[in-house]
């Protein structure tokens, strides 16, 4: 794909989506952070099932140590990989209260050491949280990078580079959250629903379903 219309692609998602945000229902930096935690492997509305309960009692790093793993474990039991998410979560929680002063990190290197966080999670955290212009790829991104031509990569990471190079400047901010939606919801992994495609035409997919 050449850079015209890369900027016509998100031009027009912009004007479908003037503000995108996650679907991860958050009220902190914190709540965000165990949210995309738990998302791993999840989908946002299970997480926010379970979110809704567990930020009623602990929704701060004080109070998720104090609920410890084993308080934490009944209210994420329906999130696949919830005891190793559990240990995860506390841990973190512990460790932003020694080394942050219980504030959630602003930088990739601090949130990459809390346990449990990679790549992806700490890139989801600085762009919504801290507004910094990341791109978290996830099989939907990843996917849809591909298939488009937008970005092709063999991997996630090769995927976020590519991104991050061609993606213009002023849309970079809100790139990740555009392309999520886009892959969640229109071009899905099965069956896209080309017809419906706001960016069908610059889409150099060969197997439009027309």
């Amino acid at each position: 794909m050449n850079q015209k219309n890369r900027t016509e692609l998100f031009a027009r998602l912009k004007k479908h989506i003037p503000a995108p945000t996650t679907e991860l229902r958050h009220g902190s930096k914190f709540e965000l952070l165990v949210s995309v935690m738990l998302s791993a492997q999840a989908t946002d509305v299970s997480v926010n099932e379970a979110t809704e309960q567990l930020y009623r009692v602990a929704n701060t790093p004080a109070a998720m140590a104090r609920l410890g793993v084993r308080g934490l474990k009944p209210y994420i039991k329906s999130i696949g990989l919830y005891n190793t998410k559990a240990k995860n979560i506390v841990a973190t929680a512990r460790l932003i209260l020694k080394k942050h002063s219980g504030e959630v990190p602003d930088t990739r290197e601090a949130l990459e050491a809390l346990p449990g966080v990679g790549r992806k999670t700490a890139n989801v955290v600085l762009n919504t949280a801290f507004g910094q212009p990341t791109i978290a790829v996830d099989t939907h991104i990843f996917r849809l990078s591909n298939r488009t031509g937008l970005a092709p990569g063999k991997t996630p990471l090769a995927v976020e580079k590519e991104l991050l190079r061609v993606v213009p400047s002023q849309f970079k901010q809100h790139a990740h959250h555009w392309l999520i939606l886009h892959g969640r919801y229109t071009c899905t992994a099965r069956k896209p629903k080309c017809t419906e495609c706001a960016i069908n035409d610059l889409c150099e997919y060969q197997n439009k379903i027309l």
